[in-house]
């Protein structure tokens, strides 16, 4: 009886020990993150200025008129413009930190599957972004400015609603460039297959086309150049899910040979 105690007892030290490591470790990583936070914002303070000035300049181009309506507001922006510039610097180190304390909780597919959504969430968001700000919101801009080009009104819009638009573009592209990466995750748990996805392709088509043909000028060409890149992207998307459908399939059936040797 009193070394089944004992035992017990020193069960729940080493509980208490492995949950006062993990702490340790964790607090560690916030840290970590933290500084490099910090050091991302100083920079991008520094370079707020050309930074907005990047942001407005196809808007300025066009005949946009951009102004700040209170003594702090353009301060306000750079210091928004630098906190999210932070954050995007800090993004990889930011992303292996989180990787790194849940990998030893991880089994050998899920750590693939984790990791692969990270790096290329990453890149599939930048290139969103990318491509928001080359393609898609010069477009736009285009767009709503010749609208109300036959009008009188003067297009003097306020720096902050005109960087929440930008921030909401690129928010929004890179958020549907992470298909790809969304598919391939779908799949490994078991809620996608490229049968599914070929099948509603049609549908799909005609959503871009109708997405394309209200965000740009009315010219062919214009919603081509937005409708295409999306088409590649599902199309990207189902021969990733077929590829990673049959890894899966393939992992599962040496999983049932390995059970079968081992009875």
């Amino acid at each position: 009886m009193a070394k089944h105690k004992q035992k017990q007892e020193q069960e729940n030290e080493e509980a208490v020990m492995s949950l006062t490591g993990h702490l340790k470790e964790l607090r560690n990583r916030i840290l970590i993150v933290i500084a490099v936070l910090f050091a991302g914002l100083l920079i991008c303070f520094n370079y707020a200025g050309p930074i907005v000035n990047l942001l407005t300049e196809q808007g300025t181009e066009l005949g946009y008129q951009f102004v700040y309506l209170s003594p702090q507001a353009l301060f306000m922006q750079y210091i928004k413009i630098a906190l999210i510039g932070a954050v995007c610097l800090g993004s990889p180190v930011i992303l292996y930190e989180i990787w790194a304390f849940i990998r030893p909780g991880l089994e050998r597919r899920e750590n693939f599957v984790f990791f692969f959504a990270m790096v290329a969430g990453l890149f599939f968001f930048i290139l969103g972004a990318g491509f928001a700000y080359k393609i898609a919101l010069p477009f736009m801009l285009y767009f709503f400015i010749n609208v109300n080009a036959s009008t009188t009104i003067v297009a003097s819009i306020s720096i902050e609603s005109y960087l929440s638009f930008i921030m909401t573009i690129f928010i929004t592209f890179g958020t549907v460039f992470e298909m790809p990466v969304a598919t391939v995750i779908l799949t490994q748990l078991g809620l996608m297959r490229p049968e599914w996805m070929v099948k509603g392709r049609s549908v799909v088509i005609v959503v871009i086309f109708i997405v394309a043909a209200v965000i740009t000028p009315p010219d062919v060409v214009s919603q081509i150049m937005i409708a295409v890149p999306m088409l590649l992207l599902y199309q990207l998307s189902i021969g990733l899910c077929r590829i990673f459908r049959k890894r899966k399939m393939a992992g599962n059936e040496d999983e049932s040979e390995e059970e079968e040797a081992e009875d």
